[in-house]
């Protein structure tokens, strides 16, 4: 029976065959009873040129194996770039409270202070010299866990994925300056909340809490910093029956890393979030894309040969998209001005990176992950003279990359527009941590003593290699060979900064 029914398929095969011989162009000789008029672009051509991938071949629409190969690298490659672009936030905060960790930081407990402020020996995303950072991790793994504020301060809690969770301090309408018990709580929690907090809830465990100490009239830098400290406390809601002390660490001068990886091993700081954080809690595009590449929960992370080589490439990629995003952006939306290089990816004004359109800015976000820390609302939305705001500088008045070995000069007309005060900071473009000099500062502000202050409040400020005669006060140093990039910050900005009507000057070469 077997090898009556296979010849007859042999029969129908060939008479098959015979009925329906193709063309050289492809059509069968006699066409279907019922036929479409389909359109050319439906149509795959068996071999297609492709810029990114060199010919790809296909058999009546099928790809050939070849093809296949070519397809599903392109595709990982693609996907890898893209999770490098989107997990950028995710691996910043990964790397912010690793990298403490790495010193001994105890989450819920251990808090960073910056007494003698800031220098080159921390490696962190653009921070300034000026103010000092307090800051800790929060982690509601085990449960909800309680920040006492006893003291003025601004401060705000981002979650494992960078993005905002809530303001403490100032900016909180439940506070205003005042203090409270805040609760941050996360979404697992099946326990009942108690009365008499400020409660937070959030779909993370981890969380950085980063605080700035205001300073009362009166009150010197170490004052403020005491009271802070006399003030603050923060617990597992679970033992604040009997809370322990914690522990306040100076990190001035201290080495240590908190910027996250550009080449390969960057995966495996986003993998580590995702193992850590519960199923879902992060964007779900996001973890499609690391699933595409062997990124999931509950899973090992362990890339063949093949998918190593992929993810080396794209992260070369990534980093390179990234610092053509941020070192010289394509968007015109970006600059402040039509005939300044000055620019910032928080213009548009949305923490989100949301336009008006509701569309997200994608390099906004790449931009603004890659070189800084800390989303609030409060940010990007300051008061006229209140908050701070921040232009960016990567090139001078032609375009041309910043150079350590040249002197430019930059001018503030008069008066400048920071009701209380305005700085100047250099940073690395390898790390976009502050410059190494030999200037502690990494930078210069307006409350620095012997500055050259013409009569209408115009400043002009020097950047390079060696001071100019006379202007060793109104001088930032650079180093030669060294390329870098700088942020103008202007707390308590006045009107004539949100209406442009003042603008800064562009780095001009000093000849």
């Amino acid at each position: 029976m077997k090898q009556f029914t296979k010849k007859l398929s042999v029969i129908a095969l060939a008479t098959m065959t015979l009925a329906c011989t193709a063309t050289a162009d492809n059509t069968v000789q006699n066409a279907p009873k019922y036929a479409a008029d389909v359109p050319a672009s439906l149509i795959t051509p068996n071999s297609v040129d492709t810029k990114y991938a060199g010919e790809l071949t296909f058999v009546d629409g099928f790809p050939t194996d070849e093809t296949l190969e070519k397809s599903y690298d392109f595709l990982d490659t693609a996907r890898a770039v893209e999770l490098f672009e989107s997990g950028m936030a995710t691996a910043s905060m990964y790397a912010m409270l690793h990298g403490h960790a790495e010193i001994g930081f105890e989450a819920n407990k251990t808090v960073g202070v910056t007494e003698q402020l800031m220098d080159a020996r921390s490696l962190w995303l653009t921070p300034n010299t000026t103010t000092p950072y307090i800051h800790t991790e929060i982690d509601v793994k085990n449960g909800p866990v309680v920040v006492e504020i006893g003291s003025p301060v601004i401060a705000i809690v981002d979650d494992a994925y960078f993005k905002y969770v809530g303001d403490i301090g100032a900016a909180n309408p439940a506070d205003r300056g005042k203090g409270g018990k805040y609760l941050i709580v996360g979404d697992d929690y099946k326990g009942e909340i108690p009365e008499g907090y400020i409660v937070m809830n959030t779909n993370t465990y981890r969380h950085w809490l980063i605080i700035r100490a205001v300073k009362l009239p009166g009150q010197t830098l170490e004052q403020s910093l005491t009271a802070f400290k006399n003030g603050f406390k923060m617990y597992p809601l679970a033992d604040a029956a009997n809370p322990e002390p914690n522990e306040f660490v100076n990190l001035s001068g201290k080495k240590y890393n908190t910027i996250h990886a550009t080449d390969a091993s960057f995966y495996n700081e986003l993998n580590e979030v995702i193992q850590y954080e519960p199923a879902g809690s992060g964007d779900p595009e996001m973890l499609g894309l690391a699933r595409a590449i062997g990124i999931e929960k509950g899973k090992p992370f362990n890339p063949d040969e093949r998918m190593q080589g992929i993810l080396k490439e794209a992260a070369a990629l990534g980093n390179a998209a990234g610092r053509a995003i941020m070192y010289k952006p394509r968007d015109p939306d970006v600059y402040f001005y039509p005939d300044r290089q000055w620019f910032s990816p928080l213009a548009a004004g949305s923490h989100e990176f949301i336009d008006a359109n509701g569309a997200r800015s994608i390099d906004d976000r790449v931009g603004f992950h890659f070189y800084a820390t800390g989303v609030t609302p409060f940010m990007v939305k300051p008061m006229i003279g209140k908050g701070s705001v921040y232009e960016i500088a990567t090139t001078d008045n032609s375009g041309e990359m910043l150079d350590g070995g040249t002197t430019y000069s930059v001018t503030l007309p008069g008066p400048i527009p920071a009701r209380a005060f305005w700085s100047f900071m250099v940073y690395d473009n390898h790390t976009r941590s502050i410059l190494e000099t030999d200037q502690k500062t990494g930078g210069v502000d307006s409350m620095k003593e012997g500055m050259k202050v013409s009569e209408d409040g115009t400043v002009t400020i020097f950047f390079g290699p060696k001071a100019p005669a006379g202007q060793e006060n109104n001088w930032v140093q650079t180093m030669p060979g060294k390329g870098y990039n700088v942020l103008l910050r202007l707390y308590g900005p006045e009107q004539e900064w949100f209406d442009r009507t003042w603008k800064p000057s562009d780095f001009i070469p000093v000849k």
